[in-house]
C-alpha cells in the first residue's frame, strides 16, 4: 500500500511541458550540421565580446541564442552573417567559412532585424517585389509568401497602414525570397500582441518543419521553451549552457508546487526540499490538501543558476 511519503515523492517527480518534435537520431547523424562555430571570438580592444564559443545546429532545427543584454548574442550574429569579422576562430554555414567564403553564403541565408526596415509608401507586395527582382526570383513569389503569412488582401495596401504585427510577418516573408538554408530571427515577436506573436511562432515551426535551420534570438523564455529543440546560453561572451529546454529545466531549475489546504491557505514549496517534502506528506496523511499543482522550473530559473543574474 503507497504511503503518504510515496505519493509526495510521485508528485515531485515533475510531467514536463510538450517539446517541439525531436529529430530523428538518424536524420541528425548522418546530415552535417548547417551552423558550425568553432572557438569563435570577438574582441574590441581590451573588451571580449564573444570569447570562444563553440557549437553546431543541425538542419531544420529551431536553435535559441539567449542572454542578457551585452551577452554577446548580436555580436554572434553579426560573425554568422558575415557582417563582422571574427577576431579569431571559424563560423562554417552549409560547409562555407562565412570569414572567407562570403558571397557562397549570402544566398544561403537571410535576416530579419529588430528594426522593422520596410519600404512604408509602398505596398506590401511592392515592397516584396522589390527583392524578388534583387534576388533575381520570379515575381510570382511575392504572391507565395504573401499568402504563407496570411498577408494577401493586405499586400495591396501601403506598409504605412499596417499593424505591428503584420509588418513582422511581411518583414519574415522579405527573408523568404531567396529561400534560405538558414533564417536568423532577432527577437521576433517584441512588440506583438498575443495573436500577431502566436501566428509568427506558428510560422517559424512551420519553417523548420520544411527544413529551413532558424536561429532564434528572443527575451522571452517561454517562446523560447515552446519554439526551441536546444538552446544555448551567453553570458558575458561566454557559452554557459547548451541543451533541449527540458534537460536545462530539470537539471537547473526550482521544482515547486502550490498546495491549498483545508483552512483555505495557499503554501509554495520546493518540492526538492526535505522540510517542504516532510510538510507535503503530513498534510497527506492528515487529508489537509484540497489542490496542488506541481511547477517545472522555467528557462530563466536556469538562466540565474548558471550566470548569477537575471536576463
Amino acid at each position: 500500500m503507497a504511503t503518504a511519503t510515496d505519493a509526495a515523492a510521485a508528485i515531485a517527480r515533475p510531467t514536463a511541458a510538450p517539446r517541439p518534435a525531436e529529430r530523428p537520431p538518424t536524420a541528425a547523424a548522418v546530415e552535417p550540421p548547417m551552423v558550425e562555430v568553432h572557438d569563435l571570438r570577438k574582441e574590441y580592444g581590451q573588451v571580449r565580446a564573444v570569447a570562444g564559443i563553440s557549437f553546431a545546429v543541425a538542419p531544420g532545427e529551431v536553435f535559441g541564442l539567449l542572454g542578457h543584454n551585452g551577452a554577446g548574442k548580436t555580436t554572434t550574429i553579426r560573425m554568422l552573417t558575415g557582417r563582422t569579422r571574427p577576431t579569431g576562430g571559424k563560423a562554417i554555414i552549409a560547409g562555407h567559412d562565412v570569414a572567407v567564403a562570403r558571397d557562397a553564403v549570402k544566398p544561403l541565408i537571410n535576416l530579419v532585424f529588430e528594426d522593422q526596415n520596410l519600404y512604408e509608401r509602398f505596398s506590401g507586395r511592392e515592397n516584396l517585389r522589390i527583392f524578388t527582382d534583387l534576388y533575381g526570383t520570379p515575381r510570382s513569389r511575392a504572391d507565395e509568401l504573401l499568402e504563407e503569412v496570411n498577408l494577401v488582401e493586405a499586400g495591396k495596401r501601403k506598409v504605412k497602414t499596417y499593424s505591428t504585427g503584420m509588418k513582422q510577418r511581411l518583414l519574415v516573408a522579405r527573408a523568404l525570397i531567396n529561400r534560405p538554408k538558414v533564417l536568423f530571427l532577432d527577437e521576433p515577436t517584441r512588440g506583438l500582441d498575443p495573436t500577431s506573436a502566436r501566428d509568427l511562432r506558428a510560422l517559424i515551426t512551420r519553417l523548420s518543419a520544411g527544413g529551413t535551420t532558424v536561429f532564434l534570438t528572443t527575451h522571452y523564455m517561454e517562446e523560447a521553451d515552446e519554439l526551441c529543440h536546444r538552446v544555448a546560453f551567453l553570458s558575458q561572451g561566454q557559452l554557459v549552457a547548451l541543451d533541449t529546454p527540458r534537460e536545462l529545466k530539470l537539471r537547473y531549475g526550482q521544482r515547486t508546487a502550490t498546495v491549498l489546504t483545508r483552512d483555505r491557505r495557499e503554501h509554495r514549496i520546493r518540492l526538492d526540499d526535505r522540510d517542504d517534502a516532510a510538510r507535503l506528506a503530513s498534510w497527506m496523511a492528515d487529508d489537509q490538501i484540497l489542490t496542488l499543482h506541481s511547477h517545472e522550473g522555467t528557462l530563466e530559473d536556469v538562466f540565474v543558476a548558471l550566470a548569477g543574474r537575471p536576463l
